[in-house]
């Protein structure tokens, strides 16, 4: 989608691609214009919208530090402030509950604590989280190891509310964090976090949700969901990288602080603010929400779309999760026989951004947990590729893809004939 410069990929022998001619250059090395590429990764990251990238440079053309308190400074608070008010309208909460953190990653961080509480209440003992969370969920919780649990999924991908409901009844009179995301980031899978929330409030405990890949994409609210606490990341719905939110559905809670050293973000996290990259994140959640009900409609027409074509090009294969309520934006699917890794380089050498589940496992390609704990079959899940678009896609980019996907399809099916 970017424009300008050149995109370098180192060419594999044909005999491990699925690629069949790629261009090369003198060197050796495959070139390709980036504006000639089809970007279809967005739940790794969305490409910058419009009104971030005018927020990030007026923000930047100006000079004050937020906690100042002469006039430059009071114009960067401006900038917070209003960063802060829309980025609470798009989840439906108030503003003095956002907490601006360097991304999701921290803030599921944050609010992953036995210090997380509300104020008289009583600090959670067990955490439980679902099984296909996010890598930052899984591992980067400040619970000790013997205290976590994870919710078993279904074979849709769903976290299975019978078993929740049975284990807080078994670990009465402790109390739970309980930790399910509103989406899930590989196969965009839904989930049921309204009906979650109710059974942990009837049991006593408290909720969070990583709504990092929901937001902007379905609507959101605190009053719909019901859960305590809500993590969001700029970079996924069209702002910068590097920065993102936590969201206490009222004041009142208690957070065990993990960025000590001044009173910033009304002392829940010190350091000063990132005034230019906050005030894209505000603008991006602006745009989102303003264009929430028509680009649903459109991401969805968009998905049926890509999936019409995957299906008529490769009517064996396996989309995943696909009879549960998913994103309109995502699709996991896999084709039999196929390697994840060397589709993904087929698929970049073509032209096509694509990958293999969560961004924070790039160049390690490996089978997928969540299908894992959606019990898929490993030589399935191994194949598993994840096709994600949104803003800035078009149905050009659907004709690119099918046409990328349809040459190495016979790529891949004249060199099974020849084997055999």
């Amino acid at each position: 989608m970017a424009s300008g410069g050149k995109c370098k990929v180192f060419v594999l022998p044909a005999t491990n691609s699925l690629a069949g001619d790629e261009p090369s250059g003198s060197d050796g090395i495959a070139r390709m214009s980036l504006k000639e590429r089809t970007y279809l990764d967005y739940n790794a990251t969305a490409p910058l919208r419009p009104e971030a990238r005018a927020a990030l440079v007026s923000a930047y053309d100006s000079t004050g530090n937020a906690s100042s308190v002469h006039s430059e400074g009071r114009r960067a608070r401006a900038h917070l402030e209003n960063a802060r008010d829309a980025v609470a309208a798009l989840v439906g909460g108030e503003a003095q509950n956002v907490i601006f953190t360097s991304g999701g990653s921290e803030a599921n961080n944050l609010v992953l604590s036995r210090d997380f509480h509300r104020g008289g209440g009583t600090a959670p003992e067990i955490l439980l989280v679902g099984g296909g969370e996010h890598p930052c969920v899984l591992e980067g919780h400040r619970f000790a190891n013997d205290a976590v649990e994870r919710i078993p999924l279904t074979g849709d991908g769903v976290v299975d509310l019978a078993w929740l409901a049975e284990r807080l009844s078994a670990l009465a009179p402790r109390t739970a964090l309980v930790s399910i995301q509103t989406a899930n980031n590989e196969t965009g899978v839904v989930q049921p976090v309204t009906e979650a929330a109710r059974i942990v409030r009837e049991h006593g405990g408290l909720i969070h949700t990583d709504a990092v890949q929901a937001a902007g994409k379905i609507p959101l609210s605190f009053a719909d969901l019901g859960v305590d606490a809500m993590t969001l990341s700029a970079h996924k719905l069209g702002g910068p990288q590097g920065v993102g939110a936590l969201v206490l559905a009222s004041a009142g809670y208690h957070l065990g602080r993990m960025v000590r050293g001044g009173g910033q973000e009304r002392g829940w996290r010190a350091g000063t603010e990132n005034v230019a990259a906050i005030s894209a994140f505000g603008q991006a959640a602006r745009a989102a929400q303003a264009q929430l009900s028509s680009e649903n409609s459109r991401l969805a027409s968009l998905r049926a779309a890509f999936e019409g074509e995957i299906r008529r090009i490769a009517p064996e294969v396996a989309i995943f999760g696909e009879a549960a309520t998913r994103l309109p934006n995502t699709i996991l699917f896999a084709v039999p026989g196929w390697k994840a890794e060397m589709a993904l380089i087929a698929f970049d050498l073509n032209g096509v951004a694509l990958s293999s589940g969560s961004a924070c496992s790039s160049g390690k390609v490996k089978r997928s947990h969540v299908l894992d704990a959606m019990g898929i079959a490993p030589d399935l899940a191994e194949g598993a590729i994840r096709l994600s678009f949104g803003w800035a896609t078009t149905e050009a980019d659907v004709i690119s893809f099918a046409s990328a996907f349809e040459k190495m399809l016979s790529v891949f099916n004249d060199r099974k004939v020849r084997a055999a």
